[in-house]
């Protein structure tokens, strides 16, 4: 269960390699922008995928290729560059850049979101591989961070430690697949629906938890 909290939080439980949350993107900055003062954003990492070496099995390639198709069908503006998929080795392996995010915060807040974009447009229009270390702390360096004190974090043990304790947070509030909305406050943790085209819904369905939340009071 989340910690309690002063006032309504909304949740982002996200991982940087999630095809869907980069889909997700332009219409969760929408939401954000347009979310009443009273609520609190906090972004969570859900862990997509753990730590290997191995490359991805023919079978998965596909499978993760199939989803990428399936965006561009629902949400035809999403940019995805195919040529990742010849010119990397891809692995199954989301964990470390879910680190380089943590590493990334704790060189300034601002930097978190500019690291998560950064991972995302490298992955999916620039054909570079994140599940690797070497283009992540380059990644480091294009976006304005001290590259060596990133890449001691982005080895520790206190990062790693920190991603742990956010997925375990995620996986209590029952998050079973990225992007996920979650608004908690002194009623419980209410699931917002996600919609890729437009934040209109997503706001209604705030706006009544919030209402609820007043009645209660």
């Amino acid at each position: 269960m989340s910690q309690p909290v002063a006032k309504p939080v909304l949740y982002y439980v996200h991982d940087p390699m999630c095809s869907w949350c980069w889909a997700f993107a332009p219409v969760l900055e929408q939401l954000l922008e347009r979310l009443p003062n009273v609520i609190e954003v906090r972004r969570l990492l859900g862990g997509l995928a753990p730590d290997t070496d191995e490359p991805m099995p023919e079978d998965l390639r596909e499978m993760v290729q199939g989803s990428w198709q399936r965006i561009k069908q629902h949400v035809p503006e999403t940019e995805l560059n195919f040529d990742f998929w010849t010119k990397c080795v891809p692995r199954r392996s989301t964990y470390l850049s879910c680190r380089a995010v943590i590493a990334a915060r704790r060189q300034g807040e601002k930097f978190e979101q500019a690291m998560i974009t950064a991972i995302q447009r490298a992955y999916y229009t620039q054909a570079r591989n994140p599940s690797d270390a070497n283009t992540l702390i380059a990644l480091a360096g294009e976006i304005g961070l001290d590259t060596a004190a990133f890449e001691k974090a982005l080895r520790s043990a206190e990062v790693d430690r920190e991603l742990e304790a956010e997925i375990l947070q995620a996986r209590a509030m029952d998050i079973e697949s990225f992007p996920a909305l979650v608004y908690v406050d002194a009623r419980g943790p209410r699931p917002i629906a996600i919609d890729y085209r437009d934040p209109e819904p997503m706001l209604r369905m705030i706006d009544t938890a919030i209402s609820r939340s007043c009645e209660d009071a």
